[in-house]
Parts: C-alpha cells; structure tokens; sequence
C-alpha cells in the first residue's frame, strides 16, 4: 500500500513564531497500512542567530546571511531587510541629551492601552542609549515595578511613603537589573489606601512634585528623564502625576473606545493646567497596539493624527508576543528580547521623544 510520508517546514518569523508552509507529500510502500511521519528541517549552516539581550533570553530569531539565497519578493524577505534597516539607523545615531529634566506623566483615564508597557519600555530604551532615567510607579497594582525587575512587597520603601510620610525618593528608589542608568521608585500595596489618606492632608496635589524637585535638584549626576505611570482613573494619585509633570504623554490604543474618552481626559489636563500646573502641557500621543492588517487601526490612527499632527508620534507601536512576554519575567522587551519588531518600535518611539525635545 502507499504511504504518504509529510514533511513540514517551518520559517521563524522576526517575532520568534514559527510559520508552518504547505506540506510536501511523498508516496512509497508499505505493508501493515498507511503510516505519517513527520520531520523538520534543520536550519541552514549560512544563518545567524541573533539572542537577545538580558537574563532571561527568549527564542533566537534566525536571520538569514547576505550570502544565502533569499528571494527578495517575498513578504517575510521584505520584513527582515526592513527591519535590519530600522536596526542600522538606530545603531548609529546618538540621541541628545536635555539639559534639564524631563518630567513626563503617562496617563490615560482607560485601562488596558499600554500606559504601564509603554512606560518601562520608553524609559529602558532611553537608559539603553545612556540616559539617566527614573520611573515612578504610581500605579497600586506595581506592574511597573514587575517590569523593571524591582523589590515591591509590602514592607519595601515605596512611593507611598514618599507622598504620605515625606520619606526623601533617594531613601525608596532602587536599580533596575537592566540597564546601570535606570532606577525605579516602587509601588506596595498599601498605595491603594493613598486616595483617602491624601484627602486630610495639607497640600495633597503638591506632595509627588515637593519631593520630586528636591530630589532632581540633590541628584549627582542628574537625571535626564522622569516617566510617571498613572493609574487609569483621575484620584488625587494622577492628579499628583500631573501636578510633578511637564509634559504628558498619553497612549492611545488604535481600536474605537480608545477615542472615547480622550477629549475628557484633554479637559481634565486643561483644568490641572488652569488651577495646579501652568507648564503643564500633552507633548506626546503614541498610538499602541496597532494591526495593520486591519481597516480600524489604519482609520483610528488617521483620525488621530488629523486632530493632533504636532503631539502624534510617527512611529506606531504594534501588537506583539515578545512585549506581551517579557514582564513575566521581571523584564522589559527591550533586554528580554532587543531584536524583535516590538522592541524595535519602542526604541524608535524613545528616539523620537529624545529628537523632539521638551516643548517650548
């Protein structure tokens, strides 16, 4: 009788997922039935693994060498010379650096569109190219603490402390394992009861900014960039956030409901700016999450740009496995995995905020 013995091939994708092709079918002879066997190709001698940066490494994305035989129309051809190309700029350029601090609040009144992700990964791709950077977890879950790969447990000093019992932010901050120049002012779960406690106290939207100008002034040698990850709602913990800031940087996911409630929290910001903040001012939009594939995300982002082609950065975030993976293990993508699309995005995002500059 026949047999059909199936042979998969498997191309890896940039993003590490592996692409099953059509299978191939082969006949031959056998006794007692039809049997399938299944076989994988062993990656070609001419490919290079690149391994990504940080403890935990994910899988290698393999990458073809100039010499091997590529065929240069095809989709997955396209997407690995562009993405060498968007590596080789990035290499090369050397970002500047402010003369005076950065205070960037990162907010957004809805939940699940990339502020805390987008925080660590900003500040860590920042602290990659030299910059002195901190990241204030203002947010009671401490997934920004997760991230950087910080101590927050309860009895850890924390940003609580600071805003409650005046503890000096050189006392609470901690370094990150990533990067030499990134550090991390943690969230505990006692920020949770923050709301009602700050409600008695004197000068309860100037607690976060009292502390934060009196340490950038004691700081030796100074911090370029402060990011500040907000909680997704308007308390007087985000009101603290924007009270500390300059500039705020507001992540918008490219699905409908994203838009909803962004002229709210544009009037929220102005009403912080009329009565608490002068200087403060939205510097930045980064649209996050973003499937090409899809009509929506191309429109969402359309939109977003017509309303606001100053603060919109060129560069879109895009779904990704790796960004989704690396806080699972105390890491950003930026070290979990360097050379993915994702990490690659964000990198470019940072330098793009660094080239602009804060605004005048």
């Amino acid at each position: 009788m026949a047999v059909f013995k199936r042979r998969k091939f498997h191309v890896k994708h940039p993003d590490g997922d592996a692409v099953q092709t059509s299978p191939e079918v082969q006949t031959g002879s056998q006794s007692d039935g039809i049997k399938e066997h299944v076989t994988s190709e062993p990656v070609p001698s001419s490919a290079t693994e690149i391994a990504p940066r940080g403890n935990v490494k994910a899988p290698a994305v393999v990458i073809p060498d100039a010499d091997s035989t590529i065929n240069s129309d095809a989709p997955l051809a396209r997407e690995i010379a562009e993405m060498t190309r968007r590596r080789r700029i990035l290499a090369s350029e050397n970002l500047p650096l402010p003369a005076s601090p950065r205070v960037i609040t990162v907010a957004n009144q809805k939940g699940g569109v990339g502020k805390t992700t987008s925080t660590v990964n900003l500040a860590a791709a920042l602290a990659r190219t030299g910059a002195r950077v901190l990241v204030i977890d203002l947010d009671p879950q401490g997934n920004a603490s997760t991230a950087l790969g910080v101590e927050h447990r309860s009895e850890t000093p924390s940003v609580y402390d600071v805003i409650i019992n005046e503890l000096p932010i050189s006392e609470a901050i901690q370094k990150s394992p990533e990067y030499e120049s990134l550090f991390c002012l943690p969230a505990t779960i006692h920020l949770a009861g923050a709301e009602i406690e700050l409600v008695s106290l004197v000068a309860r939207e100037q607690r976060l900014r009292s502390a934060l100008d009196q340490f950038l002034n004691e700081s030796d040698p100074p911090f370029h960039y402060v990011f500040i990850d907000c909680p997704p709602s308007l308390g007087l913990l985000t009101i603290n956030a924007f009270v500390a800031a300059r500039e705020v940087l507001i992540p918008i996911q490219c699905e409908y409901y994203a838009l909803e409630g962004l002229s709210q929290l544009l009037k929220n910001i102005q009403l912080i700016e009329r009565h608490l903040n002068p200087v403060l001012a939205v510097s930045t939009i980064l649209l996050t999450m973003y499937d090409g594939r899809t009509n929506l995300a191309n429109q969402v982002a359309q939109d977003v740009r017509d309303h606001f082609p100053k603060e919109v950065l060129n560069t879109l975030i895009p779904r990704s496995v790796r960004i989704s993976e690396a806080p699972s293990y105390g890491q950003t993508v930026i070290s979990y995995d360097t050379n993915s699309a994702g990490s690659l995005s964000y990198r470019e995002a940072a330098a793009e905020i660094a080239r602009r500059g804060a605004p005048v």
